[in-house]
């Protein structure tokens, strides 16, 4: 049967669709909760045996365009379409459907559509229209449910219903069910992971495996190994974005439409393959998730991933999205019309946030995205949401929008429940005194909710923990911490963090104590047991590890997509080469491939290059033929290309992303964890998730300062006292020389005095033989002990 002889059109059903539009607009007590309500039906949405669709289109208004040049454009390609495969070529049966439209909205309502799901592929559809010249124009859906070509190409209409209906943690949903909606918590810890370099597989569907596997090796009380512990001891996991982001902005495109008529379309289809560390996003199809993450190229995956998280043997863990509102690539002008737009950006596009369509669809997104299941959300760069109060003439910050997301209600499994929040907000990032200037507390103090947390002055950005003097000079933050950072996000290792630990300068005055290489000291600077060890107790807040830090995984800004400032993007990076890839690394066969057969052969070849181009970039202010005629006349010649072009240039700075996405794979470091180190932190962890208090910020009779005089290194010494009498006293040896042996217990600290301690906890560095007395601490060292009093 073909697609026309398939489908049915019920223009009755979309007229109504119109007037309950109308209706809105003339009924709701304002133009936001008129958008509001429309929002929820627009996309493409399978109900009952029906598939509605959609769309907000003022840019048909703003070119005039007749109703008789709109259609609803549907796609089948009848069972041949198999979305595990690099590349095809598809002919798919094609059929235009007259739309309703009323103002700037377009509907359709269409019976006999092929849904997807996890067991086969669904229609497509865009919307099209037809321009004076006889040329055709597709609108794409940004409330898409399935994107399996990415966001700018024709969406799948998907039976989400279905999902959501055979979801294997229905039970954790149902049995929190209230008549008031649910609130979900912080959790007691976080762990951050980059899906892509999570696993081998870089799949939602195999870091569910992985996860499984833990599950049962839990379950049967196996031993655990260090690539077991580094997943283990945490309440919640945390992905960084899972929406679908850029594609190869010099092409080609995923879908390419081929020849097209009445009937057929026929287009070369490429399965996404691009690399990108999460946050280069669209903003259409934020409601979807990124094929690049899907195994099957089923949305299905991400609901097994909250599945198995929330069925852990040991009780339920949490998940965390991270949505990314605060901007949009340049690419978001392909996808979406310009009335979504506020200006250009650092990172490209604003947003216009008072566009009560605009402010309505965002929220509409970030409502479907989560009912995949999540029980928190991260908000990434909240100060980033700005407008322009022309009358004041001043850009403010749009808190009333960060507080409309913290009350959205999500609905799964029957069951209504707001999630937890976080936002990443440094205001007045970026002025050139944020560090100075940022309180962290922004979001916090004008959200209604008391749980509302932020992430912290040693979590955000700039903190590099592999420099002598940091810790005392962050000091001050230190204390702050103490007293306010009960929600705070707590940890100095994080996707941003350790990415501006690689672009220090190694003639800085580097912590060589903590390591023989730059690649053990920048790995022990951001997985220090002694770190971990003020996170975990002495610090209050909700500690967040990052799990390529923990694993010593390298890290980067990795993207293969750029073209016009790919080299530029390379040249800011190239100096992550000097502390993360040693000569032993490049020379490993399977590493770095791609550089090695454009002619870098070892790093000293690739090492001497990235040492020219940073420099020719900035002193021709990027002209990338000028930087390829002085890389030519290098005497002696450089390595590489026999002879450097602008596209040589580029496709070497597109190896270098390749090549590190590739070396950033924690699987590639499981083999090499040590057990003490591995253990330690699971212990940690484990201790802080047994004494929720210490989440709390210092009271009275808490202590927590530095040893006096200094004498070249930064002691930390804390003492912390729990309800139920329980106290908690931690020295820690953050930096410097080694001590003068010394008695912890002879401090100067009110409450310390008096038997009952034990030795609870002591980082691998310091013998197992030590079970308590005088002791020498050095750097990286640090014990724990604790009494009932």
């Amino acid at each position: 049967m073909t697609l026309s002889e398939r489908i049915n059109i019920d223009l009755d059903a979309a007229l109504t669709l119109t007037e309950e539009c109308r209706r809105h607009h003339h009924t709701a007590r304002t133009a936001l909760d008129a958008e509001q309500l429309i929002a929820r039906h627009l996309g493409g949405q399978v109900k009952d045996d029906a598939a509605i669709f959609g769309f907000w289109t003022p840019e048909l208004l703003d070119y005039h365009v007749p109703d008789g040049d709109v259609f609803l454009e549907i796609l089948s390609a009848d069972g041949g379409l198999d979305l595990t495969r690099t590349h095809q070529e598809i002919t798919f049966d094609r059929v235009l459907v007259p739309v309703e439209r009323y103002e700037a909205y377009c509907f359709a309502v269409v019976r006999g559509m092929r849904a997807g799901t996890r067991a086969q592929v669904g229609d497509f559809y865009a919307l099209t229209w037809r321009d004076a010249d006889d040329v055709w124009h597709r609108i794409l859906d940004p409330l898409a449910a399935s994107l399996p070509f990415g966001a700018l190409a024709p969406a799948e209409l998907y039976d989400i219903a279905q999902m959501q209906a055979v979801r294997g943690d229905a039970a954790y949903f149902q049995q929190l069910k209230a008549e008031a909606p649910h609130k979900f918590g912080p959790p007691s810890n976080i762990l951050q992971i980059h899906i892509p370099t999570a696993t081998a597989g870089g799949t939602l569907a195999s870091l569910t495996r992985y996860y499984e596997r833990l599950s049962d090796r839990v379950a049967n009380n196996l031993a655990l190994e260090p690539a077991d512990q580094i997943f283990l001891g945490y309440d919640a996991v945390q992905l960084l974005p899972v929406e679908p982001t850029t594609v190869y902005e010099s092409g080609p495109d995923f879908w390419q439409d081929g020849t097209l008529s009445d009937t057929t379309a026929t287009v070369h289809l490429s399965r996404p393959d691009t690399l990108n560390w999460g946050y280069d996003i669209v903003i259409s199809g934020t409601a979807a998730v990124n094929p690049v993450l899907l195994e099957t190229g089923r949305p299905d995956e991400l609901v097994d991933f909250a599945a198995v998280l929330h069925n852990f043997p040991t009780g339920p863990k949490k998940l965390v999205l991270d949505m990314v509102f605060g901007h949009a690539d340049n690419q978001g002008i392909r996808a979406l019309n310009r009335h979504f737009f506020a200006g250009p950006n650092m990172y490209g596009q604003n947003l216009d946030y008072q566009n009560p369509t605009v402010r309505s669809i965002l929220l509409e997104m970030q409502r479907r995205k989560v009912n995949f299941g999540a029980d928190g959300v991260r908000v990434d760069g909240a100060q980033d949401f700005k407008w322009w109060d022309a009358a004041e003439q001043e850009l403010k910050h749009d808190d009333e929008f960060l507080q409309s997301m913290a009350d959205l209600v999500q609905d799964v499994a029957g069951t209504a429940y707001r999630p937890w929040f976080i936002f990443e907000d440094g205001r007045p990032w970026p002025d050139e005194d944020w560090e100075l200037s940022s309180t962290y507390r922004a979001v916090i103090e004008n959200q209604r909710d008391d749980d509302v947390f932020q992430w912290g002055p040693l979590t955000f950005a700039h903190n590099t923990p592999f420099l002598y003097t940091f810790w005392l000079s962050k000091f001050w933050r230190i204390q702050e911490i103490l007293e306010v950072g009960s929600h705070w996000i707590s940890g100095t290792s994080n996707h941003d963090t350790l990415r501006r630990g690689t672009q220090v300068s190694p003639k800085m005055n580097i912590n060589t104590r903590l390591g023989q290489s730059k690649m053990e000291i920048l790995d022990k600077a951001y997985d220090n047991p002694v770190v971990h060890t003020l996170t975990y107790i002495a610090l209050p807040g909700v500690p967040m590890d990052f799990l390529n830090a923990t694993s010593r995984t390298s890290w980067g800004f990795m993207r293969n997509q750029d073209d016009l400032y790919g080299v530029k993007v390379v040249a800011e990076e190239a100096i992550s080469l000097k502390w993360q890839v040693d000569g032993y690394s490049y020379s490993v066969a399977s590493n770095f491939h791609r550089l090695k057969a454009l002619g870098f052969e070892t790093r000293e070849d690739l090492a001497r290059f990235f040492d020219f181009l940073p420099a020719l970039v900035e002193v021709t202010e990027y002209d990338l033929n000028e930087i390829v005629r002085l890389l030519n006349q290098a005497e002696p010649d450089l390595a590489g290309p026999a002879v450097f072009t602008v596209e040589n240039l580029k496709e070497i700075a597109r190896a270098w992303m390749c090549d590190m996405h590739d070396y950033c794979n924690v699987a590639w470091s499981l083999s090499s964890l040590d057990p003490k180190r591995t253990a330690y932190a699971l212990a940690l962890r484990n201790f802080r998730r047994a004494r929720p208090w210490l989440s709390e910020n210092y009271g009275p009779k808490d202590h927590f300062d530095y040893l006096r005089p200094i004498d070249g290194r930064t002691v930390f010494a804390s003492l912390r006292h729990g309800p139920d009498g329980e106290q908690v006293f931690s020295v820690l040896h953050m930096e410097g020389k080694a001590t003068e042996e010394f008695d912890p217990f002879a401090l100067d600290i009110p409450g310390l005095a008096g038997p009952g301690w034990s030795l609870a906890l002591q980082t691998p560095e310091i013998g197992e033989d030590y079970t308590g007395g005088p002791i020498v601490l050095r750097d990286s060292m640090g014990l724990v002990y604790t009494r009932t009093v």
